[in-house]
Parts: structure tokens; C-alpha cells; sequence
């Protein structure tokens, strides 16, 4: 996958799954340039604010975001941190 195509499955699977009020994606891969065990896979920072976090802790949020990444966690993202709003 291109790193184009990445990021729009990435929002993609976000849109499906948390129907998100507010979602913002970046790209850090270039910051890890060479990082070896990435194996091709990016590095991504999601901002991402979901009527589906309302009564959850961070970790719940994190999960859920996590579970509708699940299909790419293994092959397209190495590394992900969340910012919820």
C-alpha cells in the first residue's frame, strides 16, 4: 500500500467504525526512516474525537480505536499514538 492509500484506509475504517466528529490523520513515517522492525509499515498520529467515547476512560477509547485499525495493526501500521479529544 502506498502511504497515500494507508492513510485514506486508515480514515477510512475510523469513518466506519466511530463515526467521528472530529478526525485528523498524520503521517510521521519520514521521521522513521530506517526504523528496521517497521518492515515497510507506517507511523501514524490520529486525532480523533467519536460520540462513542462519552462515558469511556482513555484506555476504552484507545481500544476502540485500536479495534477498528485491527485489519492494518499487522501489516500497514507499525506505530500509532492517539490523541482524543
Amino acid at each position: 500500500m502506498t502511504p497515500a492509500q494507508r492513510l485514506f484506509a486508515i480514515e477510512d475504517l475510523l469513518n466506519q467504525q466511530l463515526n467521528p466528529t472530529s478526525l485528523t490523520l498524520e503521517d510521521n513515517s519520514a521521521e522513521h526512516a530506517g526504523h528496521a522492525s517497521a518492515g515497510g509499515a507506517g507511523h501514524f498520529t490520529v486525532h480523533i474525537a467519536s460520540p462513542q467515547f462519552d462515558g469511556k476512560s482513555i484506555i476504552q477509547q484507545h481500544r476502540l480505536v485500536y479495534q477498528a485499525l485491527d485489519a492494518l495493526m499487522e501489516t500497514e501500521i507499525h506505530a500509532l499514538s492517539i490523541q482524543v479529544k
